[in-house]
C-alpha cells in the first residue's frame, strides 16, 4: 500500500498536482493541512477530481467525510488520546456509515495496547525524516505485530526495501514527494520501485 500525505504548507496548483498523482496510480491520499480551516479544506477538496474523493482520507474536520463522500477519517495521535474511553464509540460511528478509519502512532507499545481496530495504522519515524529536520528514525521492527502497519519517516525509493524488511505492509510518503523538485516524477519513481520490492 502506498499512501501520500499532502504537504503541510500550501502549494501552487496543489489540487492539480494531487490529481496527477491519482492519475498515475496513487492509491490513497491523506489530506492533512494543519494551517487550513474547514473552508480551506473545502476549497481544496472541491478542486480535487470527485472520482478521487473515495480514495481520500481526511485528518481534520472529519465531518467532511459525509459532505464529500470521502474514503474515511484519520485520527492523529493526540486527538486519539483525547478521545480516551470515547474512542471506540467514535470509530464505530464512522465505520457503521461505511467509512475507513486509520490512526497515527509513535511507538509499537501504543499499537499493541490500543484495543480499537483500525483499517491500518501509521507508525513513525522509521528512518530520519525528510520533511522534519532533526527527526531521527527509530527503525521500528514490526514483524511481530498483527496489525496492518504503514511505515512513515524517511521513506523514498532508497528506503523502500528496508521498510518492508522491517515488517511494514505499506509506506506513507510526505517529504519524499513534496520536498523534491518534481513531485510527480518522484512519485513515479517510488511507485515503480514498489513493484520490485521483495516481501518475505
Amino acid at each position: 500500500m502506498l499512501i501520500i500525505l499532502t504537504s503541510e504548507r500550501e502549494l501552487e496548483n496543489e489540487a492539480g498536482k494531487i490529481n496527477k498523482l491519482f492519475d498515475n496510480g496513487l492509491e490513497i491520499l491523506h489530506f492533512r493541512k494543519p494551517t487550513l480551516d474547514v473552508e480551506g479544506y473545502r476549497t481544496l477538496l472541491n478542486q480535487i477530481d470527485t472520482k478521487y474523493h473515495s480514495r481520500t482520507m481526511v485528518h481534520q474536520f472529519h465531518e467532511l467525510c459525509e459532505e464529500f463522500n470521502l474514503r474515511g477519517t484519520h485520527i492523529q495521535e493526540q486527538p486519539r488520546l483525547d478521545l480516551g474511553e470515547k474512542l471506540e464509540e467514535y470509530v464505530n460511528d464512522y465505520k457503521t456509515k461505511g467509512f475507513k478509519i486509520s490512526s497515527s502512532f509513535h511507538s509499537k507499545e501504543d499499537i499493541k495496547n490500543c484495543l480499537v481496530d483500525f483499517e491500518y495504522v501509521l507508525l513513525s519515524p522509521v528512518f530520519g525524516s525528510i520533511s522534519k529536520a532533526g527527526y531521527k528514525g527509530k527503525g521500528f521492527d514490526v514483524n511481530d505485530l498483527d496489525e496492518f502497519v504503514i511505515g512513515m519517516g524517511g521513506i523514498n525509493e532508497n528506503t523502500l526495501q528496508a521498510t518492508f524488511d522491517l515488517g511494514y505492509r505499506g509506506v506513507g510518503v510526505l517529504g519524499g514527494i513534496w520536498n523534491t523538485e518534481d513531485s510527480l516524477k518522484s512519485f513515479k519513481i517510488i511507485y515503480d520501485k514498489l513493484k520490485t520490492i521483495q516481501i518475505t
